[in-house]
């Protein structure tokens, strides 16, 4: 979509600090971090929610969490753990309508989350 900045993000048209990136995924450092390690991993597929994910979506969402131990690794959070957050829709949070999982970790999360 031409007015989406996660696609803009994707196509590399708006900066971002890219911590992985291939032809399915791209992930980026938070622009406002909520933890010592805060990556976005969206697909470069526009998808607005969750909602709207099909059945040939499967792969992809199962492949975004595959890069999601990629990062956990590269960040040496692969023994203390992390906490993998996507909103889908207004009402839970999202703010961003491209589907994106938010990867967060290097602190201590409570529960129930906010």
């Amino acid at each position: 979509m031409s007015d989406c900045i996660f696609c803009k993000i994707a196509e590399g048209e708006i900066p971002a600090k890219i911590v992985f990136q291939d032809n399915h995924v791209v992930a980026f450092e938070d622009i406002n971090p909520q933890a010592p390690v805060h990556v976005i991993i969206i697909p470069r597929k526009h998808i607005p929610t969750i909602s709207d994910l099909t059945e040939d979506d499967q792969e992809l969402v199962g492949y975004m969490h595959l890069v999601a131990n990629k990062i956990a690794a590269k960040n040496g959070l692969t023994e203390d753990g992390f906490r993998l957050v996507t909103n889908c829709k207004k009402a839970s949070g999202q703010e961003v309508f491209h589907i994106h999982t938010h990867f967060l970790g290097g602190r201590e999360f409570g529960w129930p989350p906010g």
